[in-house]
């Protein structure tokens, strides 16, 4: 088939673009026709909370990447559906994840579909999104009511599909692995590597740093006394996309200055792998979510982990098989923790990691697409 993908892609940065580079790779592998079309203007810098939202790291291999779109020019959204709808691809595949991009994507959709030819598929992150804004409905419904077909990743994100549109085909398929970081490197390196001392054991909190990703929660479970004097060292490796004073005096209230350490910045795909290479235990105190990727970078490196008992996160996270999914309390996740170390769960954890991943492969978001095509054709 021919298949133009639209959403983040290289040059852009982060776990969107990762995953629609690697889902271009799969399908090309497949033997269909690809290309990305992604932005040429993504977030006006005003809107955007980091420091750049470009990578600098090589572009993806076999696949072709147009910079096209511009997320705030209604005449782009014009041009790009009209270009899209002569291309007559077989699938106009959508990636979204954020209402305000739903004027961009709603509009080339219905463009693109006047060609009577092209299906327009949506893999949804995000149907309602973690930090709700006014108009984030009405964006969403206008992007809604322009597709023929979805993938979701979780069963809430199918649920708040369904409060927007149920006569449509959809798909279950999970966040299949981010395997597209390297391979993972002794501990010895990757403690060398990062500076880090062998002597400790270390908890690895991993991605940007928003609210709803519970940070604060996890700051205070590791200020539990039962976790003192243990060589427990708390990682937090990823770049602030909020202030970040009330986690420093958090820090600095139960006195955890020296046992926590910062890699407050972007982590590059090539740095990746030393973080998980390196960590014990990866911890998701998430308040909110929908299904993460960083769950799917620590199956890769087949890491056990520690979730909470929300959205997607606890339909990946095998509760007592990959670690464990306890409720995002302080006081759950601590003695999560303390019960980790103190009865030696890492070994069963990470074979019951080997034996799920397993269940999350590119070839299973692509046939998943696929079907949802075919429905889309009768």
């Amino acid at each position: 088939m021919k298949i133009i993908s639209i959403g983040p892609a290289y040059p852009y940065r982060g776990g969107l673009a990762s995953f629609n580079d690697r889902l271009a790779q799969q399908f090309s592998a497949e033997g269909h026709e690809v290309e990305i079309f992604t932005f040429s203007l993504q977030y006006p810098k005003l809107l955007f909370p980091g420091k750049t939202q470009y990578t600098d790291g090589p572009p993806p291999i076999n696949i072709r990447i147009t910079r096209k779109l511009n997320s705030i020019n209604p005449f782009n959204w014009i041009a790009t559906g009209l270009k899209i709808k002569k291309e007559m691809p077989d699938i106009l595949l959508i990636r979204f994840w954020l209402p305000f991009m739903g004027p961009c994507f709603g509009t080339i959709a219905r463009i693109a579909k006047l060609n009577k030819h092209t299906s327009v598929i949506c893999i949804f992150d995000n149907v309602i999104p973690h930090e709700k804004r006014t108009g984030d409905n009405a964006l969403t419904k206008y992007f809604m009511n322009s597709i023929d077909g979805a993938i979701v990743m979780s069963q809430t994100v199918l649920n708040d599909l369904k409060s927007f549109r149920e006569k449509i085909p959809v798909k279950l398929s999970p966040h299949p692995l981010f395997d597209n970081y390297g391979f993972p490197v002794a501990r010895k390196e990757g403690l060398a590597r990062l500076n880090l001392d062998s002597g400790n054991l270390y908890l690895l909190f991993f991605g940007f740093v928003r609210a709803y990703k519970g940070l604060d929660l996890l700051i205070e479970a590791f200020s539990d006394s039962r976790l003192r004097g243990r060589n427990l060292k708390l990682i937090i490796a990823g770049e602030f996309y909020e202030d970040r004073a009330p986690y420093m005096d958090l820090i600095r209230g139960y006195k955890l200055e020296n046992e926590v350490i910062f890699f407050d910045h972007f982590i590059k795909d090539n740095e990746v792998p030393l973080f998980f290479s390196i960590a014990d235990l990866v911890v998701q105190p998430y308040k909110t979510a929908t299904q993460s990727g960083v769950t799917q970078i620590a199956f890769y490196f087949e890491k056990p982990m520690l979730v909470t008992d929300v959205g997607g996160l606890r339909e990946i996270v095998q509760d007592g098989i990959c670690g464990y999914v306890v409720k995002p309390k302080p006081e759950l996740i601590a003695d999560a923790i303390i019960d980790f170390f103190d009865n030696d769960r890492k070994d069963k954890f990470t074979e019951g990691v080997k034996q799920e991943k397993k269940k999350f492969s590119w070839e299973r978001m692509t046939s998943a697409i696929v079907e949802v095509y075919e429905k889309c054709k009768k």
